[in-house]
This record gives structure tokens, C-alpha cells and sequence, in this order.
């Protein structure tokens, strides 16, 4: 499975339920995670998405080490049960 295919369902999944998520491009930065997903009530949360299996390079766990010791979240993805489950934690289905 190709990786965009995570990428696009994220991007359907959040969109579907009220939020964004938004390519995050940082020019002169290579490694940034590769989406910023914003939640309604001004949440935020870094996403790496990877095919299943790999894991973030060298550069790329720095950034997270980085943006986590700031206090932000960040998460890999590397399956569409990743997203799924990434999308009903951080945006429940109403009861």
C-alpha cells in the first residue's frame, strides 16, 4: 500500500467530521511531519504518515522529539486502521 493512500483517507476522514488536514511544508526544514491536523476547538496534532511497516527516518524522529518536547502532539501512521483509529480518538463519534 502506497502511502499517499493513508495520506488521502486522513484527509477525507477529518475533513468529514469538521476539521483539516492540512499539508504541512516548511521551506529550508526537510524532515517536518507531514500534516497538520487542526480539530475544532483549536486543537492541533502533528501527523507522519508512513507505509505500513516503516518507520520515521533519522531527521524526521528528530523533528518529533523536537515538536514533543514543546509540548505539541505527533503521531505516525503507517495503516488505514491507523487513520481510523487516530480519527475516533481525536474526534469521537457523537453519542
Amino acid at each position: 500500500m502506497l502511502e499517499s493512500r493513508i495520506e488521502k483517507r486522513l484527509q477525507e476522514k477529518i475533513k468529514k467530521r469538521g476539521g483539516l488536514a492540512l499539508k504541512f511544508v516548511s521551506p529550508g526544514q526537510r524532515g517536518v511531519p507531514d500534516r497538520l491536523v487542526l480539530l475544532p476547538g483549536g486543537r492541533m496534532i502533528f501527523v507522519e504518515l508512513k507505509r505500513p511497516g516503516a518507520k520515521p527516518e533519522p531527521l524526521q524522529a528528530w523533528w518529533h522529539e523536537k515538536l514533543t518536547a514543546l509540548s505539541f502532539d505527533v503521531r505516525v501512521i503507517d495503516t488505514l486502521e491507523g487513520v481510523d483509529a487516530f480519527v475516533q480518538e481525536v474526534m469521537p463519534d457523537e453519542v
